[in-house]
């Protein structure tokens, strides 16, 4: 099949196409159809690298996957499978973390083109930062439905990814929903398939559990599952469906909480490769729930007598609302054959609230407060078969004019749902975009202006909210240019765990600037900060949960987006920064209950590396505060 396509290929660019060495990044549904693409054009060494196993659901669309794949790594199977395509192709397999310390810049120099087929924006924004730093082109892709873009990115050249802004994530993997949540939002999804199964229309594909014929397992676990979904005649058992069960146990709240929360946690539990490079969930007992809020040292009376739908629930309480919700759903679909959830619902709603804060709870995620948890939840868009093949067709085509150095010819694609005015599936923009000279990423000195509530903000909101959440940072090392080498963030574990949870204003003030470091990434910006001070604004900030702001050039990041203004694929595979200066809301909701009461010590101690590199062997000291009592309650 190879050979056939070699002879279409002129000779330049059939020289090009052997002796060069390609990077996909990504084994999944675009990442099958690029791998197949890239071993038939006649590549002769390809690295693939994923992270992920393979789920029965990705088999509709993940044609390089078969039934007796399921549970086995996505990029070892991609490079078996693709190599039944062509047997010559040389292809390296990575079953391992893209943003893992080992791929450092030097693994990027040894290839001519990084293509990514990835599903997330910190591996997207990760990628691009490293084939900056290695000054490797980079041809980006993304689907979302029936729509999709393939964009090519070079430093000096074209803008790089984080030039500009990308809408909000709302499409997540199924398997990452079912087995592996890592976000807030993966978790009110689940919970909003519950209740499809429980109350409303099920669908297949949006099962809450661990299903005994779809293992994502090794070992005894894994033969199990499978030998469980068949009978003795090798025939495929019925399913009994999450409301039969429910049915059968009269929707009875506590037996409900325990197969949820606490038997199927067990059973992912048993799915040992899944944990090898996670940190693994812990199940919950009905009748031994904590009484506080993950991350807090205790209750009180202020967050008691706040509003409920702006406050982060205990267990007990989501416990209580669960049962509470459940009997009131119950009720209604005695007098209906099928629930349809409404945000406005009341139960519904909190039906969705409980029982996400419990999953988030139960892998060591942030809890969301009602508020939050009905502005965040919407609809995922599936995933389309032949949007994938489109748009990895296009990742070649381009991929090509790399080879061949035609870099100016890289306009950005995109893949429309329906034909344009000018009749048109296909929509190229007119020319290259270049580089955005105010991008906090790829700029030659990046800057950005924060505006923090220094009174409400701590160190770990910083670093977790600004820095790894909406920069996209790996590890950030954070010093404050103080003259005096005062480091306030380390990505040494436990280096500066003592003030993590300690208030900014003991550290910082407005027009404090900010060295932050991602080691990893090769990635520094400064930051300088904005104390929020309007009072005016305090109250809305304190109801929109607002505790940081993206101002002064961060507005800037735009300027080139709007070439293709209403073009741009709505991708919610790529990430989510403001447009505009607009509020940065806290995403994790770390809502902070501040009574500072003494006025903080501060010491001297230690030293560490520089960010400056030119400054590495000065020696430097390291401030540390310590409060003599604190009343900070984080609320995770």
């Amino acid at each position: 099949m190879a050979s056939d396509v070699k002879g279409l290929l002129p000779a330049d660019l059939g020289q090009l196409v052997n002796e060069c060495n390609v990077l996909v990044v990504g084994a999944g549904g675009i990442g099958c159809e690029l791998l197949k693409n890239l071993v038939v054009f006649g590549l002769k060494n390809v690295h693939i690298i994923d992270l992920d196993t393979i789920e029965v659901s990705n088999l509709n669309r993940q044609f390089l996957f078969r039934r007796e794949h399921v549970g086995r790594p996505k990029s070892i199977v991609a490079k078996e499978s693709a190599l039944l395509f062509n047997p010559k192709v040389c292809i390296t397999a990575y079953h391992d973390s893209i943003t893992e310390s080992k791929f450092d810049v030097n693994f990027y120099k040894q290839f001519n083109v990084v293509l990514n087929a990835l599903d997330n924006r910190t591996a997207r924004s990760h990628v691009n930062r490293m084939c900056l730093a290695a000054k490797i082109p980079l041809v980006e892709s993304g689907t979302a439905g029936y729509k999709g873009n393939v964009s090519f990115h070079m430093q000096g050249i074209s803008e790089c990814y984080d030039c500009t802004t990308k809408p909000h994530q709302k499409t997540f993997p199924g398997c990452t929903i079912r087995n592996t949540p890592s976000e807030p939002i993966h978790c009110i999804v689940w919970a909003k398939h519950l209740f499809n199964q429980l109350f409303g229309i099920s669908d297949p594909d949006e099962d809450v559990s661990p299903d005994s014929s779809d293992p994502e397992a090794v070992g005894d676990a894994g033969k199990i599952a499978l030998e469980e979904s068949n009978d003795t005649n090798g025939q495929v058992k019925e399913k009994v469906s999450t409301r039969q069960w429910a049915q059968s146990h009269e929707y009875d709240a506590q037996k409900l909480f325990q197969k949820l929360f606490h038997d199927d946690i067990k059973y992912l539990l048993s799915m040992e490769n899944l944990w090898q490079k996670r940190k693994p969930p812990t199940p919950l007992d009905w009748n031994d729930l904590p009484d506080v809020i993950a991350g807090s040292s205790s209750i009180d009376q202020q967050t008691v007598t706040a509003l409920k739908d702006q406050r982060v629930w205990s267990m007990q309480e989501c416990s209580q609302v669960f049962k509470q919700s459940i009997n009131q759903l119950k009720e209604k679909l005695e007098n209906e054959k099928d629930l349809i959830w409404d945000k406005d619902d009341d139960p519904a709603m909190d039906f969705v609230t409980a029982c996400s804060n419990v999953r988030a709870h139960v892998f060591g995620i942030q809890q969301k407060s009602r508020f939050d948890t009905k502005s965040m939840a919407g609809n995922i868009i599936p995933a389309i078969a032949s949007t994938n093949a489109i748009v990895a067709g296009l990742i070649v085509t381009m991929a090509c004019k790399v080879l061949k150095k035609d870099y100016y010819k890289c306009n950005t694609i995109f893949v429309m749902p329906r034909p344009t005015a000018v009749k048109k599936d296909l929509f190229p923009l007119d020319q290259i975009v270049g580089p955005n000279p105010k991008c906090y990423v790829c700029a030659e000195k990046p800057e950005i202006i924060v505006k923090m509530d220094l009174e409400k903000m701590t160190v770990r909101i910083l670093g977790d909210k600004v820095l790894k959440t909406e920069l996209c940072m790996i590890a950030p090392d954070v010093e404050i240019d103080d003259g005096q080498g005062t480091i306030l963030i380390s990505s040494e574990e436990g280096e500066t765990d003592d003030i993590a949870d300690k208030l900014l204003k003991n550290f910082i003030k407005d027009g404090t600037r900010l060295k932050c470091d991602d080691f990893l990434q090769n990635y520094q910006i400064n930051i300088t900060v904005a104390a929020m001070v309007d009072e005016e604004d305090e109250k809305d900030r304190e109801k929109s949960g607002i505790l940081f702001e993206i101002i002064g050039d961060r507005t800037q990041l735009n300027a080139k987006e709007q070439v293709a203004e209403g073009k741009k694929t709505d991708d919610q595979e790529q990430p989510s920064t403001s447009k505009k200066a607009n509020p940065v809301h806290d995403d994790e909701d770390d809502l902070m209950i501040i009574e500072p009461t003494t006025v903080s010590e501060v010491q001297v101690a230690g030293t560490k590396r520089r960010l400056d590199e030119t400054e590495e062997d000065t020696p430097s000291k390291k401030r540390k505060v310590e409060s003599e009592t604190s009343e900070v309650i984080d609320i995770d």
